[in-house]
């Protein structure tokens, strides 16, 4: 008897697919999706609209007939605003082809990291950490070792912690600041010791770079650019997403050696081939365009932080700290509650959506991120529901 054919369960597909979790962002929202009189405390996208002179770059690229595929490493006047803006900004000369443009900043991790991931290679990444850069490292048969900080500290990483960590078979350290979940900034002087130290061992730095503008405070943004002596190491990611409010459009970019852009232009083309063409002109209007708009959505963050960290401390059972960047917060429950749990129980009880902590690593289990993407009115709402609950609850 012909044995029978798994056409559709999970043998059929590659066995590497099975160390990719079940999203926890994505587990919340679709519940929510199912309730009336929900607040999303848990958005990882800006809620300020796009610019109105990048909607119209995008509309006048549709009118202008630019529908067609753009060179494979980027529309080259996006590349040449790109080389300029990063360039002015960071004090460092490069070039077009140090450059590849990407189908949002998901795709240039995942070059980055399933390119560069495989069977002896060990990442250092730093926790809590952004839930897709281990599955690639995984998925690819590369090891993960986790650096793990505290809410204790405000998370911040101790570069000495990283530098003990390395070992012979580390290849590249994995870095996100400001930081998602925690909002977290590094100091140029934690960014210059892991940097300067990985290319004494040949190690390699992989920056993800999307928050890079929403810092919070009269702080300065050290972007791995210019931390390092050069370039040849490192890989830089970022995109329109976060900083112009484009997060549809899907531009992303990574910077890089030229040796390493070719490369990885090879394999963009068997993977997205090209990113899309309309949104890459509204990339080229967001960078030659004004930036008013972006003093105002910072500062509407700040006021937002300010207001959310206050509530936090104002809260039952919940240990805050001092975000720098981003739009989160992930404050703390007792050690012994499980994050999980609350937020699930939190979100069929009170209508308030997080995103449990253990989406982001297996040290912040009792923790749930809170997202402060939203009004100010809509927090405050969260909070009047969240604390009488808060207060109901044994831990």
């Amino acid at each position: 008897m012909a044995q029978e054919i798994d056409s559709g369960g999970e043998s059929a597909f590659n066995p590497a697919l099975r160390v990719l979790p079940i999203p926890g962002i994505r587990r919340m929202v679709n519940l929510a999706s199912t309730m009336d009189d929900v607040i999303h405390l848990s958005i990882g996208q800006p809620d300020f609209p796009t610019p109105p002179h990048i909607v119209e770059a995008h509309i006048q690229a549709l009118r202008d007939g630019h529908t067609g595929y753009t060179m494979d490493a980027g529309l080259p006047e996006l590349v040449t605003e790109l080389v300029a803006y990063y360039s002015e900004r960071y004090g460092r000369q490069l070039k077009e082809d140090n450059f590849l443009v990407t189908t949002g900043a998901t795709e240039a991790l995942y070059l980055a990291l399933s390119a560069t991931a495989a069977p002896g290679r060990e990442f250092l990444i730093p926790e809590p950490t952004f839930p897709l850069y281990a599955p690639l490292v995984r998925m690819n048969g590369g090891e993960v070792k986790s650096i793990e900080t505290s809410a204790d500290r405000g998370y911040q990483l101790d570069p000495q912690e990283v530098i003990d960590a390395i070992g012979m078979s580390t290849y590249a350290i994995v870095l996100n600041s400001p930081n998602n979940p925690t909002g977290v900034v590094y100091p140029r002087e934690t960014v210059e010791a892991i940097v300067q130290e990985a290319a004494y061992r040949g190690v390699k730095v992989i920056s993800d770079e999307v928050y890079d503008h929403l810092v919070l405070d009269d702080i300065e943004y050290p972007s791995i650019i210019s931390c390092a002596a050069d370039i040849d190491q490192t890989m830089v990611v970022s995109s329109f997403s976060k900083t112009f409010s484009m997060p549809g459009m899907r531009i992303g970019w990574i910077i890089a050696s030229e040796a390493a852009i070719k490369t990885l232009r090879r394999y963009h083309m068997f993977t997205t081939t090209v990113a899309n063409t309309p949104g890459q002109w509204a990339g080229v209007a967001a960078l030659t365009g004004g930036r008013g708009f972006l003093d105002e959505m910072i500062a509407e963050y700040r006021r937002r932080r300010d207001k959310v960290v206050q509530l936090v401390g104002d809260a039952p059972h919940l240990t805050g700290y001092w975000p720098q960047g981003a739009f989160y917060i992930l404050p703390s429950l007792p050690a012994n509650a499980d994050g999980s749990s609350v937020a699930l129980r939190m979100l069929e009880e009170t209508g308030v959506c997080t995103v449990p902590g253990e989406t982001f690593g297996e040290s912040t289990t009792n923790t749930f991120r809170i997202s402060f993407s939203t009004s100010l009115e809509k927090i405050e709402e969260a909070f009047s529901r969240m604390i009488p609950w808060l207060e109901k609850q044994q831990f």
